[in-house]
């Protein structure tokens, strides 16, 4: 069967004896609705709590809750345990105190999320990939830490955390790492987000990835993290504020300003036609505003945003399918092979036809 989490947000006066006793409900009555509370996660902080159950299917969830205690979830997300496993650390319930009767869990599920990412400077040059013996000291760095490695490919990381401090000196030590072993040939982007696993969107933690994500690919030299992280860091370690030559800060309006961009970016990157226009009309900003924000928040203005991704897409193309040159520039938004190329080779030093000869995968 399939395994989904279910968030509740909780009133200020429930308190995790509380959580934990509505959690015994469940299981008292859960196999009359084919279902397995296997673990729950509870925040007295946030007034969040979240169930990890095995269901036929959401109606079955929703209705066992009705019937237990009432308290039905607000939203429910079908998982990978294995992936859950990864992101909070654990899939089973907390030992239980030999001195208790039950069980009681404050265990929070906000996590501290990091995107790291490199960049060749010349794709001229050899392939750009994070070498073994790097993964492995990255690896070091981040059980050290007590971080964990939810998703790893050669060039990217995402990374989850318990704590904000953690996080920090984690990422601090990360980017010292690499900045000393790969600077000449690669550059590291690193973007940090905290956030609940499940929300208004689909996908496990998806809100706060997306930020990461993308805050990692506007990163320019220094680590970026939302204000949210910010003020928890400063909160944990008073008179030690953050060291502002490494890391920047993006205040949580700038970074829904970046998410809205990118998502229109997203859905409208093969329309020839995309310009500054649609996305003032999409965020309802005057031109001369969507200047100031893009200056300040992105660094780029929208026309060499939307020129960049397109070329980002237009690589991964030239990587892995058979498509020709002329068909992956159409495909990418380009009005023209010519235009294309030149971009192409202004961007990465070398023509799309000559990379794609001399491209080797990893």
């Amino acid at each position: 069967m399939p395994i989904y989490m279910d968030r509740h947000d909780v009133a200020e006066e429930v308190t995790a004896e509380i959580v934990a006793e509505i959690h015994q409900e469940d299981l008292r009555i859960q196999h009359k609705y084919c279902c397995r509370g296997i673990t729950y996660w509870y925040d007295d902080g946030r007034k969040t709590a979240f169930c990890l159950v095995e269901a036929p299917n959401k109606e079955a969830i929703i209705e066992m809750h009705a019937k237990a205690h009432g308290e039905v979830p607000n939203t429910i997300i079908e998982v990978d345990d294995t992936i859950v496993e990864s992101f909070l650390g654990r899939i089973e319930d907390p030992k239980k105190s030999q001195k208790r009767e039950l069980n009681i869990v404050n265990n929070p599920a906000f996590r501290i999320l990091m995107v790291l990412k490199i960049t060749q400077h010349n794709l001229q040059n050899a392939p750009a990939n994070l070498s073994k013996l790097t993964l492995e000291t990255i690896g070091t760095l981040v059980d050290l830490y007590e971080g964990r490695i939810v998703k790893q490919t050669e060039t990217d990381l995402l990374i989850s955390y318990d704590t904000t401090t953690k996080a920090i000196h984690s990422a601090l030590a990360i980017k010292e790492l690499l900045d000393t072993s790969l600077a000449i040939t690669v550059q590291s982007h690193m973007g940090l987000s905290a956030g609940l696993p499940v929300t208004k969107e689909h996908g496990l933690f998806e809100e706060t990835i997306n930020t990461a994500e993308r805050l990692s690919d506007i990163s320019k030299n220094r680590i970026l993290i939302t204000s949210e992280i910010q003020d928890l860091y400063e909160s944990e370690n008073l008179n030690h504020p953050i060291d502002k030559n490494v890391i920047r800060t993006i205040r949580l309006s700038d970074a829904h300003f970046l998410n809205d961009v990118m998502n229109h970016l997203e859905k409208e990157w093969r329309n020839p036609t995309l310009g500054v226009a649609d996305f003032c009309a999409h965020l309802g900003l005057s031109t001369s505003q969507l200047y100031r924000k893009m200056t300040t928040v992105i660094y780029k203005s929208i026309n060499v945003l939307v020129q960049d991704f397109r070329l980002q897409k237009a690589l991964e193309l030239v990587q892995r399918s058979d498509r020709n040159i002329s068909e992956i520039a159409f495909d990418t938004g380009f009005n023209s092979a010519a235009y294309f190329t030149k971009c192409f080779q202004k961007k990465y030093d070398i023509t799309p036809s000559a990379y794609r000869k001399n491209y080797k995968p990893l």
